[in-house]
């Protein structure tokens, strides 16, 4: 048995990261043809044809099919209904002139018009006048992040300018963190695998790690510089009773900010590992497409230092690509695309698109990603850290962007710095699990929620929840 997990483990990584066998398939889904598409693969694996590999291939471009349409579950008269509440005189060209701007987000399915989940309130975050009729009349200025980070910024800068530091003092912050499954979603008796979050080690940003507590007498935390950090638990589930997942620890984390207006940027080692490494494409969501080659033109021109560069594409980001709820990524076939072809994304979303736009620039960039920790307002997240020779990595949180402050280094912030409040769990995108995972994951790019299988298949988000609470000392 051992062995085929091991089989099966290799070819699943094969759909995630190689090429499609069954790029058909692909073009029909990519159209919105899931008849077909399911037809295809229905006689696909009924025939003795295919391989192991390619079943394992077909299932999932089914799963995706199944991943799509929660993704995609409302109809036209749910988006319109929501958006009457606050425009009740428009009319049906309005209606289609928004779709085609790509501020209502949909899918044509088997010949009908399937929208996303959040694509009637996401029209009051894209769409300007909208956003204003919306701010209105909800009584809305600032949410409480924003509220919290003008006051907070500058106090951290004054801490670290007195401290003639990087750095602020450590702050303390203990999560506990629980995953359920619910009742009877797998028979009785059956184990269930799963990965949970867990804090990675930075000596100069997050350290002093200490689990607390652990509903589980067996437990693997990975090894420190596995590209996504876990701790991997195993249960038997339980007739009618929920399975539990659940931990408790602390961590020390620091703010940190770099000045990169003092410090000399050295000229780039490009014959060196890192710098190819992360200078190069990265398939399918880095890659240096013809539109990723024109937006970069329009935003660096003749630019050549790389801070500058990396500052404008920051920049430009900024007031281009607005915030907005996003489908699952697992769905997308190159994200940094998707960014530029909808002009709006989530904090992954804009956080790949500022990576392809500094690697095509020949500025090293990476991911980095976990959960923002901010009381008041706890979630997933995901940033970005890009390196220049002579001071390294330095974090920019694309999606905080520039602050409504008027000092200029307030308001630059989070373009080489980071709040204490960033949990940090990932370093990359798409990489392995330890132990690894058997099945394809749910989060084919990020890792934060958690992941969990069980011998008949991966559970999807669908099938269990998730909770986080936050202590501060």
């Amino acid at each position: 048995m051992k062995i085929m997990f091991v089989i099966f483990f290799i070819l699943a990584c094969g759909i995630l990261f190689g090429q499609s066998n069954f790029t058909s398939v692909d073009s029909l889904i990519s159209k919105g043809k899931f008849s077909e598409a399911k037809q295809f693969i229905s006689e696909k694996l009924n025939s003795n044809e295919v391989s192991v590999s390619d079943k394992i291939e077909l299932n999932f471009k089914s799963e995706l099919i199944n991943r799509i349409l929660l993704d995609f579950n409302k109809n036209e008269d749910e988006v319109k209904s929501y958006i009457k509440k606050y425009i009740p005189d428009f009319t049906e060209s309005d209606f289609e002139r928004w779709k085609a701007e790509k501020q209502i987000e949909f899918k044509n399915i088997d010949g009908t018009d399937r929208y996303f989940h959040s694509a009637a309130r996401n029209f009051f975050r894209l769409n300007p006048q909208a956003r204003e009729i919306f701010a209105e009349k909800n009584e809305l200025s600032k949410d409480g992040l924003n509220i919290f980070l003008e006051n907070y910024i500058p106090k951290v800068l004054g801490e670290i300018k007195s401290n003639d530091s990087r750095t602020t003092k450590a702050k303390k912050i203990k999560l506990n963190y629980t995953i359920t499954v619910p009742a009877n979603t797998i028979p009785a008796g059956e184990v269930i695998r799963c990965w949970m979050p867990f804090p990675k080690l930075l000596a100069n940003r997050q350290f002093d790690i200490e689990l607390k507590n652990i509903n589980s007498g067996n437990y693997i935390i990975s090894e420190n510089n596995t590209s996504h950090c876990s701790v991997y638990l195993e249960k038997i589930s339980e007739k009618d009773q929920e399975t539990v997942f659940n931990y408790e620890l602390s961590f020390s984390a620091v703010d940190i900010k770099y000045d990169l207006q003092t410090t000399v940027i050295k000229n780039y080692q490009t014959d060196s590992e890192l710098y190819k490494k992360f200078t190069s494409e990265e398939y399918p969501h880095i890659v240096f497409t013809d539109r990723i080659k024109s937006i970069s033109q329009q935003i660096i021109s003749s630019e050549k230092d790389p801070v500058k560069k990396a500052r404008k594409i920051y920049k430009w980001i900024n007031d281009n690509i607005p915030w907005a709820s996003a489908r699952e990524y697992s769905t997308i076939s190159n994200i940094s695309d998707y960014c530029l072809v909808n002009r709006h994304g989530d904090c992954g979303i804009q956080s790949l698109l500022f990576i392809t736009l500094c690697r095509y620039n020949g500025i090293p960039a990476k991911w980095q990603s976990g959960w923002m920790l901010h009381p008041g307002e706890v979630n997933l997240h995901d940033w970005a850290e890009i390196y220049f020779e002579g001071i390294g990595w330095i974090p920019a949180d694309q999606s905080f962007g520039l602050q409504d402050l008027i000092n200029e280094k307030e308001k630059w912030f989070f373009f080489g710095g980071l709040d204490a409040y960033h949990l940090i769990v990932n370093d990359d995108i798409s990489k392995f699990f330890f132990p690894a995972k058997i099945y394809p994951r749910s989060e084919t790019v990020d890792f934060q929620r958690g992941e969990l299988e069980w011998r008949g298949g991966n559970l999807y988000f669908d099938k269990w929840d998730y909770h986080m609470e936050v202590e501060y000392e």
